[in-house]
């Protein structure tokens, strides 16, 4: 599911459009804690990345030049511990399927801030949201409050 929010005015504040996608639920994540053999992680890489290309592709999410993601960690109701940058690999392998989609170009610091982790409530089998904001229409200033001194802009 993908929801657009355009982008709106809050005074002298232009807020840039994002888009929410949200893989299916109970789709099989990947935790930087699992010990998984290499072929069993690269088989759920390939299952994240493909859920995202066809979210993404499904949405018509318009090609950007650079975006911010932070991605939504929704544990599953019976997890207790929860940590939501554990999660990194799978959010790694849905960017990759917002670039196999065409969304952004490249996923390297030129084009992409973040994926940054949030935590969600928890859902029954878990699900992994990502929220995309095109950088192209936020204000320079704004950007910079993102962006911490040092890092690329």
């Amino acid at each position: 599911m993908t929801t657009t929010t355009p982008d709106t005015q809050h005074g002298s504040i232009t807020r840039p459009t994002s888009w929410r996608l949200a893989l299916p639920p109970k789709t099989k994540l990947i935790n930087a804690n699992q010990n998984i053999h290499y072929r069993r992680k690269a088989e759920l890489v390939k299952v994240i990345r493909n859920a995202a290309w066809t979210m993404a592709r499904h949405s018509k999410i318009p090609a950007l030049q650079r975006a911010h993601v932070y991605f939504v960690i929704h544990p599953d109701d019976i997890v207790k511990h929860r940590d939501p940058g554990n999660w990194a690999p799978s959010a790694k392998a849905a960017v990759d399927g917002l670039v196999d989609a065409g969304v952004l170009p490249d996923d390297d610091s030129t084009r992409l801030l973040g994926p940054d982790p949030r935590i969600g409530d928890p859902i029954k089998g878990s699900q992994l949201v990502l929220w995309i904001t095109d950088l192209d229409r936020i204000d320079p200033h704004h950007l910079a409050l993102l962006n911490p001194p040092g890092a690329p802009r």
